[in-house]
């Protein structure tokens, strides 16, 4: 199982960012995800199901996601979703976003990536380490980029 936890400042509104977490704006944050598609409950409502395609190349999974959390208020607001994809990896992701200023939020970006049987487990036996590091330092980074493109687009 490959875990990870990282966080970052983010000098923007949590209103903001959490704007980018919203099933309208997650192609914008996850550029490989080509669709998203609510087929239970509501957005924001733990138990809510979600229709996903994935884009790896030119292979496309299709999967459902489920949130198993949802939080969201003035200070503070979370989102945990877990997914299977590939019918071989368990992805369990955590969003939380904390309100330190009006213009800063503290970003917590935290998940798991879990073999569901022999070949998913094998295949992270041998998985490279630094390259889940820079995959999720770059979802954090466009997370950033995409707050600021967001913040500037709505002040003009």
């Amino acid at each position: 199982m490959i875990t990870w936890k990282e966080e970052k400042v983010i000098d923007y509104d949590i209103e903001t960012i959490w704007e980018l977490f919203s099933d309208k704006n997650i192609k914008r944050i996850m550029p490989k995800v080509e669709q998203h598609e609510l087929i239970e409950k509501t957005e924001g409502e733990v138990g809510a199901k979600h229709r996903q395609t994935y884009r790896e190349g030119k292979r496309l999974e299709t999967y459902e996601v489920e949130t198993l959390e949802y939080e969201d208020n003035e200070a503070r607001k979370q989102k945990r979703i877990k997914f299977v994809i590939g019918f071989a990896f368990e992805v369990d992701l955590r969003f939380t976003l904390e309100k330190l200023e009006e213009n800063k939020t503290r970003f917590i970006y935290e998940g798991s990536n879990k073999g569901v049987n022999f070949v998913g487990k094998a295949m992270l036996k041998f998985a490279n380490k630094k390259g889940n590091e820079r995959v999720v330092q770059e979802f954090m980074e466009r997370v950033e980029q995409e707050a600021a493109l967001e913040e500037e687009r709505t002040s003009t």
